[in-house]
């Protein structure tokens, strides 16, 4: 899945993202992710943040394999699947694989979470220790508890560390206390090499044109996090990020560089793709405010509308008024307001007039908009009913 994308899957009431903009920044498995989203009836709008880039040739990564070959290190943290497998794939292409895997059986192995653990067991090896939270803190606080001071940890390397993630540091914190340190880089990220996809993500943030953003990985995080420094708009972005569009997190470890900016995230229970999927689609239709007008039941959000069920097929002019009446739901917005909301802006109110009209259109009722003359426009939001045909109910 390359660059910047908007898809929208066909209507379909039973599905609960209908009508939502779900931000990805996965650079792997982003089309897996993309879609259960999109099965749950969402539209996507994906920008990879990193580009992951194996060492499996690197020099650097020889010399350290080679190293705990020839002199195995007392404790070994794998901190990251796919670099614990790249480690291997890349030993076996050197033909140190066999020796490798047989000093790793007699060292203390330790895994971050459940998918090194996964790759760990994969190659024949048994981990002796996992926290249970796949968190970088629990793995530091282990090591210290169980005491590093005079002895050798090799530490694998999960990519490059900037001023916007600011990880708990595991090779500063064992240094520290004691320990000799054995980097082991199997990988490492960089940011894409078209930035424009990111670009315009934060855009869609900033401006509100997501209902979330899904994050799977820390360093896409900080990616994003650096280039949002770079444009000129890192306030705008966490701001937006704080009050608007919610951050949606495969974990904690991923969530770091945002709690660092107290920016909130919300995490699934298990870290997998799958049950990011499932947050998603719990949280935002919880999250969403339904009016009931005219006897219809609508909902609006950051780049489309519900009416019904259904989702509505709207111009940019449209979703906008929409959006403003939205805002103050049954209050009166004048012209000259709606007029600002117009993409492109404008000095003709009729301009407002021909919107209103193409919208009362897409909405199919069009008494759902009511004019009040010489103020401006009202959603009929229904006060209180108990019978959708019966409108002597009056408001307590």
């Amino acid at each position: 899945m390359g660059g910047c994308r908007l898809t929208i899957t066909p209507d379909d009431r039973d599905r609960p993202l209908t009508g939502f903009t779900v931000g990805v920044t996965a650079a792997r498995r982003a089309e897996e992710f993309a879609a259960l989203l999109e099965r749950r009836g969402a539209a996507v709008l994906h920008a990879p943040a990193i580009r992951i880039i194996p060492l499996v040739d690197d020099e650097e990564l020889r010399h350290a394999t080679e190293s705990v070959v020839a002199d195995p290190p007392d404790i070994v943290v794998a901190t990251t699947g796919i670099g614990f497998r790249g480690w291997i794939e890349a030993a076996d292409g050197w033909g140190l694989a066999d020796d490798l895997i047989d000093k790793l059986a007699g060292t203390r192995l330790l895994a971050r979470g459940p998918k090194v653990t996964g790759a760990i067991r994969a190659a024949g090896l048994h981990e002796q220790w996992s926290p249970p939270s796949e968190s970088s803190s629990e793995l530091i606080s282990e090591l210290l508890d169980e005491g590093v001071d005079g002895l050798r940890v090799g530490v694998q390397l999960h990519g490059a560390t900037t001023d916007w993630e600011p990880l708990p540091d595991l090779c500063e914190v064992l240094r520290e206390a004691g320990a000799t340190i054995i980097p082991i880089p199997v990988y490492r990220w960089v940011p894409p090499d078209d930035p424009t996809p990111m670009t315009a993500m934060i855009d869609a943030i900033v401006g509100g044109g997501l209902d979330a953003v899904t994050f799977t990985s820390a360093p896409a995080v900080a990616s994003m996090l650096g280039h949002a420094d770079k444009l000129g708009v890192l306030d705008g972005l966490l701001h937006a990020l704080r009050v608007a569009v919610p951050a949606m997190c495969v974990g904690n470890v991923t969530a770091g560089p945002l709690h660092a900016l107290d920016v909130p995230t919300l995490q699934p229970n298990r870290f997998r793709l799958g049950a990011l999927a499932r947050l998603v689609a719990d949280e935002l239709p919880r999250r969403a405010q339904r009016l009931r007008v005219r006897g219809h039941q609508l909902s609006v959000h950051a780049a489309g509308a519900v009416l019904d069920g259904r989702a509505l097929t709207l111009s940019a002019s449209g979703l906008a008024l929409l959006k403003a009446l939205n805002a103050v739901p049954g209050q009166v917005v004048s012209r000259q307001r709606l007029l600002e909301q117009l993409p492109g802006g404008g000095t003709d109110t009729h301009a407002v007039e021909m919107a209103v009209t193409r919208l009362r259109g897409s909405l199919g009722d069009p008494k759902m908009i009511q004019t009040v003359v010489k103020r401006g426009y009202r959603l009929a939001v229904d006060l209180e009913h108990d019978d959708e045909d019966d409108g002597d109910h009056a408001a307590h």
